[in-house]
């Protein structure tokens, strides 16, 4: 039997069964024991995950390949690579040239400054290690950070203040520090912040339309602490799981953006249907039962559906992947056992004082006999269901239209002036040490390990790699070679034709690896020699992730397609849930090119046209977005489907499933737009391209698929909605627990259909 609340003759009661009413009538009966539970885990994840500690994604475990290979030579050979920086000296004028005593008496006081710090050490000058531009104009003095590279950044400071110093000295010349310690410095100072400020804001804003949504201050605070709990307890149990698979910073901000969306969703869903059935006249205990059996139903379906679209980034096999692909997954499932345990245990304590902080200007209005129905959507149903095929040709059409753009996409790693513009000054440093010295800010470098590094083959091998790397067009040199007797390893560092033009420094890479070595290092045996550096990691992660694409595209699509069939036992409603979130996918790629490849309409949110979208960007959006959607999805499918096992006719179902929920799922969609929108204010292309294609995908799917395009398919389909071949009614029921009508029961005491809890 489909419907899953059955009527108890003579009592005006519905006993109702599936796992969320369950769950739902088990905490609302257990009221205080649910709370004391969901507290004790939020403290116990947070206490262990602080005493374990987080474990982070170790850089040479980012990728696999080449650059994995490398990494891991180092690792063995415990060789601690100093952070590298580099003082650019350059004549304003064209007259003046490196030989003059002018410019070398420059270089003499930044060798003196820079080593009077005692922060650095190995300083080079250029007249000994012949790095001198071409044109004679510019000259680099060299140095490595002492102690740890990755901290290295804390401690720049005083040498940035001493190249400062020598530069107000010498007013002809431009005198300027360049490196990784140098950059992260400028970076932390600039944007250390920015994500934090992003971070704090989102749980002001989404309270704030939560404040509007409901018109009282306790309603709105439940989705807002149901948010923060699950995140709380997901960062304890990053630290725990971190140990099995390192997280990041990257994935934390991640987990706190999926988190705030679905924690705030569920319990919106949640409280509104609750609150939908109390207008309606039923008593607390019975619209909490059935705001359990439906919308917390529909909540487990799209919390699974999530989860299974999130595990899809653990088939990337790239370690920054599955660590936000393992952070959201977790989040989600926190959130979704929050809302269907502890938040029913809180709306049977509260009662009627979830009303509580009512704002004026914000009346509730008065009650209804059924539920809230939106006037503008009732509008747009009404124009829909008249011309269905009308509505879903144009609302296709318009989506393709959006979406044509994409199938011109570029994804490429984005250099430091694409991605900060020249919002950094170091960025107009980055490009003159590239136009002076192509490659020299992102060297490849050359990892040899051999059984004896110093045996007159393997000498011989070396410097017929430095001579051909030059000879070969791959590099302009100087080609450096440091080595490691110790160690049998020998570092080469090869300044890369192309420099900051990533497709011209990838063809030097690929000269290097599939002409040089094999013809030079190659020819000797026992010898490994794996490229690696900036932009051979680039290489590396794209053509890995480009591998992972095919996997994940079809783990997730077949798990949500699977997850609908299910869920809704129709075939039709899971082809459809498919054919639509792709829709929203490809709209939200087509914005994504349209603004920040050509750059139309760049900058109405800020940005420019860069002329690639991130290489990570594609693949992160199609999972977050194709979990994510499937929230509205779910809950208006459900929402329909209930309205027919009612006895509804399928088009008053569509009509009364899209117009009574229009009103949370907007508000849901208005509260991811606005958190996904904050990430789009940031200083970096790769954060506003993400934020932008969140925010639009979900403003897409929100209105047009789910408001025209959803109800115009089901209505053309009718009856075929519910569709599902004999030869698959072996599958398990999963199917939502509707309930018929419920109709007033009067008592002799004059209640109205009270249910239990």
């Amino acid at each position: 039997m489909d419907p899953v609340m059955d009527p108890v003759k003579g009592q005006g009661e519905t006993r109702v069964r599936g796992l969320a009413a369950r769950a739902g009538g088990w905490s609302a009966r257990h009221r205080w024991a649910a709370v004391g539970i969901w507290v004790l885990f939020v403290v116990l994840a947070m206490g262990l995950g602080s005493a374990a500690g987080r474990v982070d994604v170790d850089e040479g475990d980012q990728l696999k390949g080449e650059t994995h290979t490398a990494a891991r030579i180092i690792d063995d050979a415990g060789i601690k690579e100093p952070a590298g920086e580099t003082v650019l000296i350059q004549a304003k004028d064209t007259s003046i040239r490196a030989t003059d005593g002018a410019f070398r008496a420059a270089v003499a006081d930044v060798v003196k400054a820079v080593e009077g710090t005692g922060a650095v050490t190995d300083v080079t000058s250029p007249y000994d290690t012949r790095t001198i531009s071409k044109d004679g104009r510019s000259a680099l003095v060299q140095f490595d950070m002492r102690g740890d590279a990755k901290t290295a950044g804390d401690r720049v400071e005083p040498v940035l203040n001493a190249v400062k110093g020598v530069q107000k000295a010498h007013g002809s010349l431009r005198i300027e520090e360049i490196g990784g310690a140098s950059m992260n410095k400028q970076y932390s100072d600039a944007f250390g912040k920015d994500f934090q400020r992003a971070e704090y804001s989102a749980v002001p804003v989404a309270f704030g339309i939560l404040l509007i949504a409901f018109g009282a201050l306790v309603a709105a605070l439940l989705p807002v602490g149901l948010a923060i709990t699950a995140i709380m307890a997901t960062m304890g149990l990053m630290g725990l799981v971190s140990h099995l698979q390192p997280m990041s910073d990257t994935a934390n901000s991640v987990m706190l953006l999926v988190g705030m969306a679905v924690g705030v969703d569920y319990c919106l869903f949640y409280l509104r249907r609750e609150r939908e059935e109390r207008d309606a006249g039923r008593d607390a205990g019975a619209a909490l039962r059935i705001a359990a059996a439906t919308s917390g139903r529909a909540i487990i379906v799209s919390g699974v559906t999530v989860c299974v679209a999130m595990a899809g980034m653990l088939f990337t096999g790239l370690a920054q992947f599955e660590a936000m692909g393992l952070a959201s997954l977790m989040v989600v499932a926190v959130a979704m056992v929050g809302s269907v345990t502890v938040l029913p245990a809180l709306l049977s304590l509260l009662g009627e004082r979830v009303e509580k902080g009512r704002i004026p200007f914000l009346r509730r209005r008065g009650r209804r006999s059924g539920p809230t129905e939106s006037r503008f959507w009732t509008a747009v149903l009404r124009g829909v269901l008249a011309r269905p095929l009308v509505c879903a040709v144009v609302a296709v059409g318009a989506l393709l239209a959006v979406a044509a753009p994409a199938l011109g996409m570029k994804t490429s790693q984005l250099t430091l002036d694409q991605e900060f513009g020249h919002s950094l000054p170091i960025v107009g440093t980055y490009d003159r040490l590239n136009q002076a010295f192509p490659g020299g800010s992102e060297p490849a470098e050359v990892v040899v390990r051999a059984k004896d590094i110093n045996a007159p083959e393997v000498k011989q091998a070396l410097t017929d790699f430095r001579e051909r790397a030059i000879s070969s067009g791959a590099s302009r040199g100087p080609v450096d070679i440091k080595l490691h007797d110790a160690s049998n390893v020998a570092l080469i560092s090869v300044p890369l034709v192309g420099g900051s033009d990533l497709d011209k420094a990838g063809r030097s890479l690929e000269k290097l690896r599939d002409e040089v070595r094999p013809a030079t290092l190659g020819k000797v045996d026992g010898v490994q020699a794996p490229i690696t550096g900036n932009v051979a990691g680039n290489e590396d992660f794209n053509d890995q992730l480009m591998g992972s694409v095919v996997p994940v595209f079809a783990f997730v699509v077949v798990f949500a397609f699977l997850l609908m069939l299910l869920s809704f036992r129709s075939l039709t409603v899971a082809v459809t849930s498919i054919v639509l979130n792709l829709l929203s996918v490809g709209a939200a790629y087509g914005i994504l090119v349209a603004v920040f490849q050509h750059g139309w309409g760049a900058s109405l949110v800020g940005a420019e046209g860069v002329g690639a979208i991130v290489t990570w960007l594609p693949l992160f959006l199609f999972v977050i977005l194709f979990g994510l959607s499937m929230d509205y999805h779910v809950f208006v499918v459900s929402r329909i489907r209930e309205a027919r096992l009612r006895g509804r006719s399928t088009k008053d179902a569509i009509q009364h499933g899209v117009v009574t929920t229009a009103g949370v799922v907007t508000s849901a969609a208005v509260i991811m737009v606005a958190v996904f929108a904050i990430f789009g204010t940031l200083s970096m292309q790769s954060m506003k391209q993400m934020g932008v294609g969140l925010a639009a995908a979900v403003l897409i799917d929100a209105t047009v698929i789910r408001g025209v395009l959803l109800p115009a398919v089901m209505a053309l389909l009718g009856e075929r909605n519910w569709y599902l071949p004999n030869w698959l009614r072996w599958l398990p029921d999963l199917s939502h627990d509707e309930s018929p009508e419920p109709v007033p029961v009067p008592t002799a005491r004059g209640d109205q259909d009270r249910l239990p809890v």
